[in-house]
């Protein structure tokens, strides 16, 4: 989409096309057959923006919700914007931290400027490319929010006047995905720079830890139970070192290395496997914090290089998934059918960890045919394979 063909959605003309198109669409579900009678009233590059726009609409609900359907977007713009609960608890972090200004360098389709805004924060947005500032730009004005939006190249600006600067370096090229930190756009100098103020800056999960410079807080945020971003917290946005924040149903919750127990504590110890296995979420694994849980739950590890907690005692957390261990089950193949079998087990789900198993294929090789359904876990305890049966809390 170029930027006259973004500029004439927003006409009275693309609004009423775009709003023909999003109906349509979602009646029928089919986009060749909705472009088709689009046609019969509008040229076919006018109803190839609007069927895009439509189309991004309804895949944009996924991340944010009612929203979208009044928001504009790019597909990249989509693909990298942020899920609308992890850009709210960053923009509560900001107002929580009496931050009243923000620029955001490298806006994108704006998603993080929508958040904030929302959340009460003056904001203002740079990109380099004038389509994406155009949609941002549009995006605020849909949703009735103060914000300016801009093209300049973020490297070149001062933020001083602003409390915060956020950034969200591009860290995919033509090629893919860039995993080389000095490949990300901006690069990861300009990153550090920037973390030398009042900055967040949002970065790659697997981010490792030796990279995050000294005095800043690496937050990793999981969503449901998926690991969405990480997020570096410089000056007085800094409250820890490391962080795991999990968004569920029942709201948020936050562990720190505060919560982490010192070494020879309980929860840092191997021990046997007892009445119940904790599976840490994804979150609190990145951050290092899986002995915050064993403490957590009166446990320790099943393995010290293995992020699989166990406990005597059943409790409900919601920085891990918990199973009650019904069985060990063998752990060579032959006789782990042989017992799944004697179960009557037919529909089985594999839980791995630590161990050279590719879950579907083992389970092609089981050949199980029974009424029963179960969950076993493979992982190493104490550094040996083990197959545990379990259930869900």
């Amino acid at each position: 989409m170029d930027l006259d063909a973004f500029r004439w959605l927003l006409t009275d003309d693309g609004q009423l096309l775009l709003a023909t198109a999003s109906r349509e669409l979602q009646d029928a579900g089919d986009s060749l057959a909705t472009q088709t009678r689009l046609r019969r009233s509008a040229a076919p590059e006018q109803v190839a923006v609007a069927l895009t726009q439509a189309t991004l609409r309804l895949r944009a609900r996924a991340k944010l919700g009612d929203l979208a359907d009044r928001m504009y977007f790019t597909p990249d713009g989509l693909e990298q914007a942020t899920r609308l609960r992890v850009a709210e608890h960053r923009a509560a972090r900001l107002v929580a931290a009496s931050a009243h200004t923000l620029v955001d360098l490298g806006c994108g389709i704006g998603g993080d400027l929508v958040a904030a805004a929302r959340a009460g924060l003056v904001v203002a947005g740079v990109d380099v490319d004038p389509v994406r500032v155009a949609v941002a730009e549009a995006n605020l004005a849909a949703l009735g929010l103060p914000g300016a939006v801009t093209v300049a190249d973020a490297t070149t600006l001062d933020t001083t006047p602003f409390d915060v600067a956020f950034a969200d370096p591009a860290r995919r090229s033509a090629r893919g995905r860039v995993f080389d930190v000095d490949g990300w756009t901006p690069p990861w100098p300009f990153v550090e720079g920037l973390l030398a103020r009042d900055s967040c800056v949002k970065v790659a999960p697997g981010i490792p830890h030796g990279l995050v410079p000294a005095g800043v807080e690496a937050e990793w945020v999981s969503d449901h139970g998926e690991v969405k971003e990480a997020a570096l917290w410089s000056g007085r946005l800094a409250t820890t070192d490391r962080r795991a924040t999990v968004i569920g149903d029942g709201g948020l919750a936050t562990l720190t290395d505060e919560d982490a127990p010192a070494p020879g504590e309980g929860g840092t110890e191997v021990r046997s496997v007892g009445g119940y296995l904790y599976e840490p979420d994804g979150a609190v694994i990145r951050a290092g914090l899986v002995t915050a849980v064993a403490a957590g739950v009166g446990g320790g590890l099943v393995d010290e290089h293995i992020a699989y907690v166990t406990s005597d005692q059943a409790f409900r957390t919601p920085f891990a998934r918990g199973y009650a261990v019904v069985a060990e089950l063998p752990y060579r193949e032959k006789a782990l059918r042989a017992a799944l079998r004697e179960r009557g087990v037919g529909r089985l789900t594999i839980k791995k960890r630590g161990v050279d198993v590719v879950p579907d294929q083992l389970r092609k090789r089981l050949d199980l045919h029974g009424e029963q359904e179960a969950t076993i876990v493979l992982t190493r305890v104490a550094g040996h394979g083990t197959a545990l049966l379990v259930r869900p809390l």
